[in-house]
């Protein structure tokens, strides 16, 4: 069983000077290509998803919302800045889709393990609403359609971009077959705005979701210490059979958008415990879905990381460093949240 990636850059989803555009994942692969990574994967085509995988997830006025801005041209779909173009629509299915059929693969056991090299990005795209430059939610969707077409009565989404994933938590906030896991930098006028650690699910999901609020400047310290002491034992309690991850880049040292204080030897400690625990529980099942990243350089390096993770290889490329700022002691966050999630 070896290593599968799907492809969607998402050309004509561009709006001219915005961050989150197809310069991203244009050129990736060609950048990839002197690494010599590119042959240890295999890439699988994928189909745009289903109107009944996108209502899994989003409600039918959400969908066609999308639909109708992308048929007269494109536009800005939010107050904010979340824009379609013409292409739009139909290339947020495509990312769904291209995860669904990622998701497929490893559940059939063809490949151990993946990464979705997709966009438009999703976490940020709730039930009924798009935000923060997500259409439609990606990894949701996966989710749904491993409970769906494979039967996953339980799943672990662990989100790791810089902000916090209120489309994914608003999606399975009363749902206990779902475990969701936010590690995000929490501070005045951050966007989203929510994320605190008293967000812990509602009903019978109360205690399924799993927010880890960090100051500005935790660094590889902080986020590591929140996966052993935390997530673990709250993963070994809930034994997942799938491990789904949002992985954005912009939890690094450098990027222009936050200060999240994350070096690109962090981020390649962290995906590697994600693994570990997807080798504990699940056979190796994971996947990795892209999220945000601003950074051409930390974003083309931090997939690098992921592909030597995922593949077996002990190298680390961190060209880059560490954060050279004191990283902030999260002792006492991890305590408290451990005291609230009931872990001995």
């Amino acid at each position: 069983m070896s290593t599968l990636y799907v492809y969607v850059p998402a050309v004509a989803h561009t709006k001219a000077g915005h961050p989150e555009n197809h310069h991203r994942l244009a050129d990736l692969l060609a950048v990839l290509h002197p690494f010599n990574v590119l042959g240890e994967l295999t890439v699988i085509i994928s189909k745009p998803a289903s109107m009944a995988q996108l209502l899994r997830v989003h409600t039918k006025g959400l969908v066609e919302q999308v639909r109708q801005v992308s048929r007269r041209g494109g536009g800005l779909l939010d107050r904010g800045d979340t824009y379609a173009t013409e292409s739009s629509y139909e290339l947020a299915r495509l990312a769904v889709g291209a995860c669904c059929t990622a998701v497929d693969h490893i559940m059939s056991g063809a490949f151990r393990n993946g990464l979705a090299l997709v966009r438009p990005p999703g976490h940020h795209a709730g039930r009924d609403r798009v935000s923060g430059f997500c259409l439609f939610n990606n990894i949701a969707a996966a989710a749904r359609h491993a409970q769906k077409a494979h039967g996953v009565k339980r799943a672990l989404i662990v989100d790791f971009d810089v902000h916090h994933g209120n489309g994914t938590q608003d999606i399975f906030y009363d749902d206990d077959s779902v475990l969701f896991a936010s590690l995000h930098m929490f501070a005045p006028y951050f966007y989203p705005g929510i994320g605190g650690s008293h967000e812990m699910g509602a009903g019978r999901g109360r205690g399924y979701t799993v927010n880890v609020p960090f100051p500005p400047f935790v660094g590889d310290a902080g986020y590591l210490h929140a996966l052993d002491a935390l997530l673990k034992p709250k993963v070994d309690e809930f034994q997942p059979e799938l491990i789904l991850a949002s992985v954005g880049f912009d939890a690094h040292w450098q990027d222009p958008l936050a200060q999240a204080g994350l070096s690109l030897t962090g981020y390649a400690q962290v995906a590697r415990r994600l693994i570990e625990m997807a080798d504990r529980w699940c056979d190796g099942r994971i996947l990795f879905v892209l999220e945000g990243g601003y950074k051409q350089d930390i974003l083309t390096l931090g997939i690098l990381n992921l592909i030597y993770a995922l593949t077996g290889q002990d190298e680390i490329n961190d060209a880059l460093g560490p954060m050279p700022y004191a990283e902030q002691d999260v002792t006492e966050i991890i305590r408290q949240l451990r005291q609230r999630h009931l872990l001995k």
